[in-house]
């Protein structure tokens, strides 16, 4: 069974920085869109950031994380990668892995519903 392992999360007060990491198989990580999701308390798990395969990576991000979040592969790896600066307290919660098998899609990146696998998560505490 195909498995997407987090790691890197952790504690910062705000205006800090993480970078969160996400390995997967050498095969999800050649065909899949990946990308990363969150869960607060109490809320719908959104998507956060997202990747395109192959060398272009179309990338696509919330707009509440643009300009401070930032998605990259490792092709050394196999591994998705998200750069979280300028961290708020709103950005505290459990982050999942996700790779969804072709490329991403504009309309549909950030549906929970569209991706096939999915990480353990890793929670993100920020405080102000």
């Amino acid at each position: 069974q195909e498995q997407l392992v987090e790691s890197g999360g952790g504690s910062v007060q705000a205006g800090g920085s993480l970078r969160l990491s996400c390995a997967a198989s050498e095969y999800i990580y050649m065909h899949s869109c990946m990308g990363w999701f969150r869960q607060a308390p109490g809320k719908e798990r959104e998507g956060v950031a997202t990747i395109s395969p192959g060398g272009t990576g179309t990338t696509y991000y919330a707009d509440s994380v643009k300009d401070r979040f930032t998605i990259s592969r490792d092709n050394s790896k196999n591994t998705v990668d998200l750069q979280m600066n300028s961290l708020k307290p709103e950005d505290a919660a459990m982050y999942y892995c996700a790779a969804e098998l072709g490329y991403c899609s504009s309309a549909d990146w950030g549906r929970v519903e569209e991706y096939q696998y999915w990480g353990q998560g890793t929670q993100v505490t920020v405080s102000s």
